[in-house]
C-alpha cells in the first residue's frame, strides 16, 4: 500500500482521515453539496489535508481514498487551486477547442488529480532538481505546478469557477493503473454531480489494444464509450457537424455483412471474414445481418466470457489443464468428479472454497492436486453442469456452485455474485467457452484493421464510403455532458394579474397583465402591459454575485416586494429587501393611465410604449 506524500516524498502521517473511493462524491459524502459549484468546492476542501509545502502560490489539498480494504489499495486525490494571476495562459485552450471561447475569464480554476506512482515520483524529482537552480519560493518549480503539468496521471480534470470543466486524461489498467477505466469515470461522474458543475468537455482519444474506442463503440452502440455516462457530440473538427456524425455512424452500423463478403478486394481476406461471420452467427440467438450487429454481439460476448486467456488445452471434457501439468489427466478428472459430486449434494447453493476443499480431502489426499483443480474449475463445464466461481462481495471469500445447463436457456441478471451470468444450453455453451477473450479480441482487431482501417483499398463505390464515414467519426472527438441546465444570466417574472373575470362569450380576461389566451393558462403567451416586473441577474460577475430588483420598464399594475430568505448574509454584504409598494394613481400622467372598469382605478404604462423614449417612469412615493 503506497502512501506517498509530495511534501517530502515520505509516508503520510497516521491518523489522517481515509475516504471510500466508491462512495466519494455521493450525496452527503463527505459533505452535503447544497450551493453552486464555487461554494460546493470550498465546502469539500474543508475536509482535505492542506499540503502547505507544495507551492505557496498554488494551494493544494489531498484526500486519501480507499479502493480496497483487503488487500489494502489506496489512491490520493489532489485538488489544486490555480489563480488566473499565475497562469501562463489566461485563455483556456480546452474552452476554445470545444466552442466555449466566448466565456468570461474566471479568476480561479481547480485541478482534480489522481496521480500515478510515476507522476508523483516525477514531481518530487523535478522539484529537487529545480531547487538546485531556482529560489524555492519563486513558484516556478513548485510541486503543485509540476503536478498540474505532468502527463500520465490516473485522472486529471479541471473546473473553472463558473462551473464549466474539462476531463483532460484517464489512464486505466492498460497504462499500469490499479483502477479500471470505467471505475475512474464513475468516480469523476460522482464528483461532477456532487459539486453541481454545469458542463464538462473531453477530448476522446481512448484506445483499446490499438483500436479507437469511439469508432468501435460508435458502430456497436451508436455512441462513444463515454456515452455510457451521458457524454455526447460536442464539436467536430474539419467542419464536421452533429448531423454528419450521426449519419456516418448509421452508415457504418447498417453496412450489410453480405456486401462486405462479396465486395472485399482480396480473396484471402474474403475467406477470413466469412469464417468470422459464420463463427459468431452460430453463437448468436439472433440474426447478425449488419456490421453493427456483429460488433455489438462480439463486445457483449466479451463481457460474459471468463477472464482466463492463458495458453491452455483441454485434456478432458470439463476442465482446462496446462500441457505441462504434472498430474495425469486421469487424476485431474477424478478430483474434478469428486468436487462436482459434492457441489451436487449442496443443492446448487454457493459453498466456500474451504468447505469444498475439506470435503474433497476425504477422497483425494493430494492437497496440491485439489488446489490446482479448484483454481482451474472456475466457470468451466463438466458434463451438464457449469461450475461457477465468484468472490463473495460481503465475506471476500471464494465460493463455488453448480448450474444445470442441460435444459435451460436464459440470462441470469439477478445473481448477487459477480462473474459470468451467461447460461445457455448444450453445444452452444461449449462452443462459446472454447472461444477465449484473447481469441475474440483478435477477431475484433482483424475486423477493425481490414474493414475500417484498410478499406481504402476497396474500389467499389459503395464500400469506398466506409473510409469517409470512418474519418468523420474519428474527427468527432470533442464530447460534452451537461450536468446542470445552464441558467440564463438574466430572466424576468411578471407580477400577478388583477381584476379578472369571464366575459359574455366565456373567455377569461383580466384588466392588467392579460395574456390574450382567453383561458386561465397563458400557454407561453406574454403579458400585455402595464405589468410590474421582477428581475433576477445570476452570476453576473466573476465573483459570482447575484442581483435582483423590481422594474417598472413595463409599467405598473400591482405593488411588489422582494425579501431574501435563508443565506441572505454573504461576504459581499447583507442582501436587503426591495419593493415598489406605492399607489400610482395620483402621479400617473393622463396619457399613460389605464382606467379599470367599475371602480375608477387606473394603472400606469411606460412612456416608450407611446413612441416617447424613456427608460422607466420614476414616480415618487
Amino acid at each position: 500500500m503506497s502512501h506517498l506524500d509530495l511534501t517530502g516524498c515520505k509516508k503520510r502521517k497516521r491518523g489522517e482521515r481515509v475516504f471510500r473511493f466508491k462512495s466519494f462524491g455521493e450525496k452527503g459524502y463527505p459533505v452535503e453539496f447544497l450551493g453552486p459549484f464555487r461554494k460546493n468546492v470550498k465546502a469539500l476542501l474543508e475536509f482535505g489535508h492542506l499540503e502547505s509545502d507544495l507551492c505557496p502560490r498554488m494551494p493544494s489539498w489531498s484526500f486519501q481514498l480507499e479502493v480496497h480494504r483487503h488487500p489494502p489499495v489506496h489512491v490520493l486525490l489532489f485538488i489544486i487551486e490555480e489563480s488566473i494571476d499565475i497562469s501562463v495562459n489566461r485563455h483556456c485552450k480546452q474552452c476554445q477547442f470545444v466552442g466555449w471561447g466566448q466565456h468570461l475569464i474566471c479568476n480561479k480554476k481547480y485541478h482534480f488529480v489522481l496521480p500515478s506512482k510515476d507522476t508523483m515520483v516525477e514531481a518530487c524529482m523535478n522539484y529537487k532538481e529545480g531547487n538546485d537552480h531556482v529560489v524555492a519560493d519563486s513558484g516556478n518549480f513548485g510541486k503543485s505546478k509540476i503536478l498540474v503539468e505532468s502527463r500520465g496521471h490516473i485522472m486529471h480534470g479541471v473546473f473553472h469557477s463558473n462551473g464549466f470543466g474539462h476531463l483532460l486524461c484517464v489512464n486505466g489498467l492498460e497504462n499500469g493503473s490499479d483502477l479500471a477505466g470505467h471505475h475512474i469515470i464513475d468516480f469523476w461522474d460522482r464528483l461532477c454531480n456532487g459539486l453541481r458543475v454545469r458542463k464538462v468537455s473531453l477530448n476522446d482519444t481512448s484506445r483499446k489494444k490499438g483500436m479507437e474506442l469511439r469508432l468501435i463503440h460508435g458502430i456497436a452502440y451508436g455512441e462513444p464509450w463515454f456515452g455510457r455516462w451521458g457524454y455526447k457530440f460536442g464539436r467536430g473538427t474539419f467542419c464536421v457537424t452533429q448531423q454528419m456524425y450521426q449519419r456516418a455512424l448509421e452508415a457504418l452500423s447498417g453496412m450489410p455483412l453480405t456486401l462486405l463478403i462479396h465486395n472485399f478486394l482480396y480473396p484471402p481476406n474474403n475467406q477470413d471474414l466469412s469464417l468470422i461471420f459464420s463463427k459468431y452467427q452460430a453463437l448468436s440467438d439472433h440474426s447478425l445481418t449488419t456490421l453493427g450487429d456483429l460488433f455489438h454481439f462480439m463486445l457483449e460476448l466479451k463481457s460474459r466470457l471468463p477472464k482466463d486467456t492463458s495458453n491452455m488445452e483441454s485434456c478432458n471434457p470439463g476442465i482446462l489443464v496446462e500441457t505441462t501439468c504434472r498430474w495425469s489427466p486421469k487424476r485431474v478428472e477424478m478430483a474434478t468428479r469428486v468436487i462436482v459430486e459434492f457441489l451436487k449434494r449442496a443443492q446448487f447453493r454457493w459453498v466456500s472454497r474451504q468447505e469444498v476443499r475439506d470435503a474433497a480431502r476425504n477422497y483425494i489426499g493430494d492437497t496440491g492436486l485439489l488446489d490446482f483443480v479448484l483454481k482451474s474449475l472456475g466457470n468451466q463445464i463438466v458434463g451438464n453442469y457449469l461450475v461457477r466461481r465468484s468472490l463473495n462481495p460481503v465475506t471476500k471469500v471464494l465460493e463455488y456452485c453448480l448450474e444445470d445447463v442441460s435444459n435451460h436457456v436464459f440470462i441470469n441478471n439477478n445473481s448477487n455474485h459477480e462473474g459470468n451470468n451467461l447460461v445457455v444450453n448444450g453445444s452452444r455453451m461449449r462452443a462459446m467457452y472454447k472461444i477465449t477473450r484473447f481469441q475474440l479480441m483478435k477477431d475484433v482487431f482483424y475486423l477493425y484493421k481490414c474493414v475500417l482501417k484498410e478499406n481504402v483499398k476497396m474500389n467499389s463505390g459503395v464500400l469506398s464510403a466506409i473510409s469517409v464515414a470512418v474519418r468523420i467519426v474519428l474527427d468527432s472527438k470533442y464530447l460534452v455532458k451537461e450536468y446542470s441546465p445552464e441558467i440564463p444570466a438574466k430572466f424576468e417574472m411578471s407580477s400577478s394579474r388583477s381584476h379578472c373575470s369571464i366575459d359574455s362569450s366565456g373567455k377569461f380576461i383580466c384588466a392588467t397583465r392579460d395574456c390574450g389566451s382567453g383561458m386561465v393558462e397563458c400557454k407561453g403567451a406574454g403579458a400585455i402591459p402595464p405589468t410590474t416586473l421582477v428581475e433576477f441577474t445570476l452570476a453576473a460577475t466573476n465573483s459570482g454575485q447575484d442581483f435582483y430588483d423590481v422594474s417598472l420598464v413595463g409599467g405598473f399594475n400591482l405593488p411588489v416586494s422582494m425579501t431574501p430568505g435563508e443565506g441572505s448574509s454573504s461576504s459581499f454584504g447583507r442582501c436587503n429587501s426591495t419593493s415598489c409598494p406605492a399607489e400610482f394613481q395620483r402621479g400617473c400622467p393622463k396619457e399613460l393611465a389605464v382606467k379599470l372598469v367599475g371602480d375608477g382605478e387606473c394603472r400606469c404604462l411606460q412612456k416608450c410604449m407611446f413612441g416617447v423614449w424613456s427608460a422607466t417612469i420614476l414616480l415618487h412615493r
